[in-house]
């Protein structure tokens, strides 16, 4: 497992997509791949989001990536209590075409296997966790474990 907490600011969020798609390498998975493309744009978008919308003022958001049997599993945190929380997965609303902002969610689901908000744990809170399914997963984790 990796965790890392970041500040709550646009230069935070690009660090969390670097460190996330460092992490994926060293785990076996290389830049470019699909995974490590979609892994990318998931953690810039839930980290935009935990800065934008999650942001409470001294307070940082929490990434954590690790690799359940089969899948990369993302999970961004921020502390932000009050309403409004995300969407679930199949709520998502799809922005008009000149709409300014509201596609993170969008991609995040159009690039994940599977989706959810749950409360933060330790709280206050919420966390983002996302999975996306590794093709091959047999042969990274021998690997994996080889190193």
């Amino acid at each position: 497992m990796f965790t890392q907490r970041l500040s709550a600011t646009p230069r935070g969020a690009r660090l969390a997509r670097h460190l996330a798609l460092t992490q994926l390498h060293t785990w076996g998975i290389p830049h470019g791949s699909d995974v490590s493309e979609a892994a990318a744009v998931i953690v810039a978008e839930l980290a935009a989001n935990a800065v934008t919308h999650g942001r409470v003022p001294g307070r940082d958001f929490e990434l954590r990536l690790s690799l359940p049997t089969g899948s990369v599993r993302i999970e961004v945190s921020d502390t932000r209590t009050e309403e409004p929380r995300p969407p679930k997965p199949g709520d998502v609303r799809h922005p008009r075409t000149l709409d300014e902002h509201g596609r993170g969610l969008v991609l995040v689901e159009a690039l994940s296997d599977r989706w959810e908000v749950v409360d933060r744990d330790p709280a206050p809170g919420k966390t983002v966790r996302v999975e996306v399914d590794l093709p091959g997963w047999l042969s990274l984790r021998a690997a994996w474990e080889r190193a």
